[in-house]
């Protein structure tokens, strides 16, 4: 999510084009050996995307997890006493085939129209560059009455790096640039919900904190985690040292605690929303009600102007 190191050559790309996915593949690919060691933020998505699913009393015989990663999300629902009892196959798939899933791209997913009952990602979807496209893939993909969860990560993660970043940049050049990947919030994600068609859409969100010994720690867990940018466009000057190491002796000064260790903020917001099916309760029109509101308050109706209270 952020980009520590000197920019690569500028190449031609699509200005609507915020990510280069390639690259973040081979990002990905790099951290997949030792993701266990970095896991904690997609084990938390993963336990809270169980839960969820804790409450919803129905059967899915056939799972997609999307984004899988190590496989985090999948183990954790198989392990769920709850949970596990109403899933049937999960099919894993991610960005990179260093994690040894089918490979499958968020934004050309391979899977023909209702293949599944639910669809679950963790922590993936937020680099995906045309996310109104890929979440009416992903409706296409469910059964009707399928369901759809998503954890991502949301606007407010890695404020404390990203406005250090920018504080460094500027009183080093006397300009900046973002160097920390754009991300959506929970207002965003509920509209793409309703702008995708889905059924009862819902979208939320939840701020956790994880404190660090050094700011450098954090960096070495976005690595480990595969999460550092990989912006589409590169051009501008590339990050430098020097503004590195400034912005990171901005972050203690700011973002410390008394025992000296710093915070940073990680946003998770979640989406869920149910393909259309045709037992799914449906919102009458307007004047279509067969009870009179009055009535159904117990009051006499009265016409416009007509005053209340008692009479004299």
């Amino acid at each position: 999510m952020t980009d520590p190191t000197p920019n690569s050559p500028t190449k031609p790309s699509d200005p609507m084009r915020i990510f280069d996915r390639s690259l973040h593949a081979r990002r990905r690919a790099r951290a997949a050996a030792g993701f266990g060691d970095y896991s904690f933020l997609k084990k938390l998505a993963a336990e809270d995307i169980a839960f969820r699913l804790s409450a919803i009393n129905r059967k899915f015989e056939h799972v997609l997890d999307l984004g899988a990663h190590d496989g985090t999300l999948a183990r954790t629902l198989k392990a769920d006493p709850i949970v596990a009892g109403r899933l049937g196959e999960i099919v894993s798939t991610d960005l990179s085939a260093a994690f040894g899933h089918q490979v499958a791209d968020e934004e050309a997913l391979p899977f023909p129209p209702q293949s599944f009952d639910l669809m679950v990602s963790a922590l993936s979807l937020h680099w995906v560059n045309d996310l109104p496209g890929a979440l009416i893939q992903i409706r296409r993909a469910l059964k009707p009455d399928g369901l759809f969860i998503a954890t991502v990560l949301g606007g407010r993660t890695l404020t404390e790096l990203r406005q250090c970043l920018l504080a460094a940049e500027e009183e080093i050049r006397g300009g900046a640039m973002n160097r920390v990947s754009p991300m959506m919030d929970v207002i965003d994600a509920a509209g793409l919900l309703q702008r995708t068609q889905f059924a009862m859409p819902v979208a939320d969100n939840d701020a956790r904190t994880v404190r660090y010994s050094h700011p450098l720690k954090l960096l070495s867990d976005l690595r480990g985690m595969g999460e550092t940018a990989a912006f589409a466009n590169r051009a501008g000057p590339p990050l430098t040292r020097r503004i590195l190491m400034r912005a990171l002796e901005i972050y203690a000064q700011r973002f410390s605690d008394a025992d000296g260790r710093v915070r940073a903020t990680f946003e998770f917001v979640t989406l869920s929303g149910w393909a259309p099916g045709p037992d799914q309760p449906v919102a009458k029109r307007p004047g279509s009600a067969s009870v009179r509101l009055a009535d159904a308050l117990g009051v006499k109706e009265r016409n416009a102007g007509e005053k209340t209270g008692p009479k004299g």
